[in-house]
């Protein structure tokens, strides 16, 4: 198994802290990403998900950093930040 270089070693004097890999690190910023754009709009998870077509549940382990949203999502996301009104549109 391929191990991930540690981005951020874990506080030694934090029983409950981690190493964050560069995957995670990864992870964290397209998290980050989708969640700053979702409450910009000023939607809920399900009304983005709803709005934009992305099963809820899958937004949901994109944003907590479940799972690494992948790069056509993060470029979906994108565009909808800068185009929220066309997007919903282009989908109706």
């Amino acid at each position: 198994m391929r191990r991930d270089h540690i981005m951020m070693p874990a506080d030694p004097t934090d029983p409950e802290d981690f190493d964050v890999t560069g995957e995670g690190m990864e992870r964290g910023q397209r998290a980050r990403l989708i969640r700053r754009t979702r409450t910009a709009l000023g939607l809920s998870q399900v009304e983005f998900a709803k709005r934009f077509r992305v099963p809820v549940g899958t937004l949901r382990d994109w944003e907590q950093a479940r799972a690494t949203a992948p790069d056509f999502a993060v470029a979906y996301v994108r565009v909808i930040a800068r185009h929220p009104e066309m997007v919903a549109e282009a989908l109706a």
